[in-house]
């Protein structure tokens, strides 16, 4: 995963991109603050904040290492919460992805999770088609739909709802995209199906998700 880096063609850098300071995106949860594309191999640090692993090791590069996220110090060691055993952040992941005490501390975070029941499927959002935003064309699939807005909205600078995002169970129906083509081109060139239990909550889904990137290591 490409490390956001200042101008000029300088150096990269562990510093939050200036896009994270606007309005939260509601999944900003599978998103590095650093480069702002979806996790590649993401690590959590002891503060509990997630990066990609190459943007946490630019964040380990620095003499005094300091999370991106709240500056507070980033021991280039830590413990692993299933098995207690200690090691460089680095070598967390292929670590995590064979101790099989980490991964039943994962599962049982996941398995603490409150569901609520079955709703009746005729209250389920239609999560397979989605209109376009701008024209109101309807049932295109996720990439039918970003590439049709590629095509024909690229230069429509009119602040719309994402379709896609507000079908998802935290997504905000009344949230308007200041940049809907970067937005839609940043979050969703992955399937969600993927990616997500829609009865989960967010918590639960982000461990599924570092779960399913340790196993597909």
């Amino acid at each position: 995963m490409a490390v956001a880096g200042g101008g000029g063609g300088s150096s990269a850098s562990c510093a939050p991109s200036a896009r994270g300071l606007e309005r939260p995106d509601p999944l900003a949860r599978l998103t590095c603050p650093v480069c702002l594309e979806v996790f590649d191999s993401p690590v959590r640090v002891p503060c509990g904040h997630v990066f990609c692993t190459p943007c946490l090791q630019e964040c380990l590069k620095l003499k005094k290492p300091v999370c991106g996220v709240c500056r507070s110090a980033l021991a280039p060691e830590t413990t692993c919460n299933g098995c207690n055993k200690k090691m460089f952040l680095s070598k967390m992941r292929s670590h995590a992805a064979s101790c099989s005490k980490y991964q039943n501390y994962i599962m049982e975070g996941v398995k603490a999770v409150t569901k609520e029941p079955l709703h009746n499927t005729r209250n389920f959002p239609n999560r397979f088609t989605f209109p376009c935003p701008y024209c109101s064309e309807k049932n295109f699939d996720q990439e039918g739909l970003v590439e049709h807005c590629k095509t024909l909205h690229s230069m429509d600078a009119k602040q719309v709802v994402c379709p896609i995002c507000a079908s998802m169970p935290w997504g905000d129906p009344n949230y308007r995209s200041a940049n809907f083509m970067e937005h839609l081109q940043r979050r969703h060139r992955f399937s969600y199906d993927t990616f997500v239990d829609y009865d989960a909550d967010e918590d639960d889904m982000m461990a599924q998700v570092l779960m399913r990137s340790l196993r597909d290591k």
